[in-house]
């Protein structure tokens, strides 16, 4: 490792900053300017230790802050390791073009494919429920949905929980209510009943996680979510899909394309 001095500045007696929020402003820059890479470890407690000539607890609060912003996490006694970038880019105006469903893919699976990483789907659950006063709304009033819920692992992490709302007589006694739609997903089997996709509109937003979101994509403290809700509509301008959908912030990256005029 490049010795620390030259990697990390001193500290200002002079200023009425916390010292151990100078020590993470330093190393925050230090990531930043690529000085330590994804997934390296960050120089130990006992090296800041020596470096600032401070005592552990104030390395330890240092820590903490970054890794209350999502940029480190710590492994048990190991150390402290910069957290990956986003790998996979979610390029909206491609990820729902037709010739993925003609060649038997997912979006995720596109997207996947794209960064490299092997997609899988657990935690599947395909039940009709009552729809709740948004979801009837967005799909025209409907009372009743099939509801398809599914988590997305990327490499073995979870990245993403979606849920998708379809109308029941739509989606009843149909392969979209098999636990494996099959290829090409939802979205092929709808265009297979009629109902082909004309276009999507997406509401996006970004928030802290709440408790249940934090178990299900194992998230590391200080990590948000970006909460997402798509509908879908066919050529008749019927609503025939809602999906909401979570995702782990430090997991994506949102790619669009829009025109000039």
């Amino acid at each position: 490792m490049t010795s620390l001095p030259s990697l990390l500045g001193d500290l200002d007696p002079m200023s009425d900053r916390a010292v151990f929020r100078q020590i993470a402003d330093q190393l925050r820059e230090a990531i930043g300017r690529g000085r330590f890479k994804e997934g390296e470890k960050l120089p130990s407690e006992a090296e800041l230790v020596e470096h600032y000539g401070v005592s552990r607890m104030t390395v330890r609060n240092s820590f903490s802050v970054l890794t209350g912003e999502g940029l480190v996490h710590a492994e048990h006694g190991r150390g402290v390791f910069v957290r990956p970038r986003s790998p996979v880019r979610r390029l909206a105006s491609d990820r729902f073009a037709r010739r993925h469903r003609d060649q038997g893919k997912s979006a995720f699976i596109v997207e996947a494919d794209a960064a490299g990483g092997h997609p899988q789907v657990d935690s599947l659950e395909v039940k009709e429920e009552k729809a709740t006063q948004d979801i009837s709304t967005r799909l025209g009033s409907v009372r009743r949905v099939l509801a398809r819920r599914r988590r997305y692992l990327l490499d073995g992490r979870p990245v993403e929980f979606a849920t998708s709302y379809l109308p029941l007589d739509i989606a009843r006694g149909t392969q979209i209510a098999e636990p494996n739609p099959g290829p090409g997903g939802i979205y092929a089997r709808l265009e297979e009943l009629g109902h082909h996709l004309d276009h999507f509109e997406e509401e996006i937003r970004a928030r802290m996680p709440a408790p249940s979101e934090v178990k299900t994509l194992r998230l590391a403290p200080g990590v948000p979510v970006i909460h997402l809700v798509r509908t879908a509509y066919d050529t008749e301008g019927r609503a025939v899909e809602v999906c909401d959908t979570v995702m782990a912030a430090d997991a994506y990256v949102l790619s669009y394309q829009l025109p000039a005029t």
